[in-house]
């Protein structure tokens, strides 16, 4: 286990004593998904397929990653934009939104770059296959998705106490569940 990020992003075991003083410090591992330059090729092998706004390539390339992975919109909107300003995507707004959709260019540049975009996805199948092969990989999934719904939901709600006191209540009822579980 030990070396292994969970799926919510952190693992436990990355905690050290830092001595006498009782205190804890953290010692941050990141995976890294995707080298330097990736990237473009992920991201133009998903609008191959069919063209996207920016939050669809997220959602597509967090499913293509079967939820381990979730980008954020400080890789993806540069990377677009980087990529139309290359020629190798276009886009147009539609419903108040860019769609982006591959261009011939952006085709010839994938056929020409077959083999690191096959890379590329076979390192991260392997990655993929390595977290699930871990013994708690629905847990770590459960957990991450919860997680991420409490922030959202609590974000959402900070001007309704109520609503987040429920929240709360929730959790707490949850980890008296779990506790009962594990008795």
């Amino acid at each position: 286990m030990r070396g292994r990020a969970f799926c919510f992003g952190f693992d436990p075991m990355d905690w050290v004593w830092a001595g006498p003083t009782g205190h804890h410090r953290r010692r941050r591992r990141r995976r890294q998904w995707f080298g330097s330059g990736d990237m473009k090729y992920v991201i133009l092998k998903l609008l191959r397929d069919k063209p996207m706004h920016g939050y669809e390539v997220m959602k597509a390339l967090e499913e293509q990653t079967r939820g381990y992975y979730k980008p954020s919109p400080g890789t993806v909107y540069p990377t677009l934009q980087w990529l139309e300003d290359e020629g190798l995507v276009k886009s147009d707004d539609r419903d108040g939104k860019r769609v982006y959709a591959i261009a011939d260019a952006g085709r010839e540049f994938l056929d020409e770059n077959k083999s690191n975009v096959e890379d590329i996805f076979d390192r991260v199948d392997e990655m993929i296959d390595h977290l699930v092969g871990d013994p708690m990989p629905d847990v770590n999934r459960a957990v991450g998705s919860l997680v991420s719904q409490v922030y959202r939901s609590s974000w959402r709600l900070r001007g309704d106490k109520e609503k987040r006191e429920k929240i709360s209540a929730v959790l707490e009822d949850a980890l008296r569940q779990l506790e009962a579980l594990s008795a």
